[in-house]
């Protein structure tokens, strides 16, 4: 009796511990550093394939579950072989982009969240110009270490300037507490 007594105040004790770890983890603001991928859609995918990147994301809670975020990063999309009725066939070359946008994330579990940022994008070839970027998106965020989270999103892009270009996201990232 004594020994079962003994395991279960040890094993209330450790998930108590394992608990507060998690609270600390979720919570306070938070920069992210994460890999991006970019898959295009539509007229965007007939002249683009695979974008690659990085980007750096800042979280500040402003209330409970909902939490500011701002966020840069760099996306560069390889261009595809496409054919012109006059010209012919050209392949095009890659093309680089910096998005910088700025939103909202709301926790709908523990570290299950939905989030939409507002922005722009500057294209950095000449001639690209900037866009208005939008991005609504999902995600979850574990805990895996005191104060820091390892998170995996999913999100639709649209990039509008003389029609809009889009894909579809994802972003494995490392949180770390601040």
């Amino acid at each position: 009796m004594k020994k079962l007594f003994l395991l279960t105040a040890i094993a209330g004790m450790f998930a108590f511990s394992n608990a507060k770890a998690q609270d600390a983890a979720m919570s306070g603001p938070k920069l992210g550093i994460g890999a991006e991928f970019g898959f295009p859609m539509g007229d965007f995918g007939d002249v683009r394939n695979l974008g690659v990147g990085g980007s750096l994301l800042y979280q500040h809670p402003i209330a409970n579950k909902l939490n500011f975020t701002g966020s840069a990063g760099y996306l560069s999309f390889t261009g595809k072989e496409v054919t012109y009725p006059v010209v012919g066939t050209v392949k095009l070359d890659a093309a680089g982009f910096i998005p910088v946008k700025a939103g909202l994330r709301y926790f709908l579990a523990e570290n299950i969240f939905v989030n939409g940022e507002l922005g722009a994008v500057f294209g950095t070839q000449d001639g690209a110009g900037t866009a208005f970027a939008y991005s609504p998106g999902i995600g979850v965020e574990f805990p895996v270490a005191d104060k820091s989270t390892l998170e995996l999103g999913g999100r639709y892009e649209g990039w509008s300037k003389n029609g809009t270009a889009s894909f579809i996201g994802l972003r494995a990232a490392w949180n770390f507490g601040l």
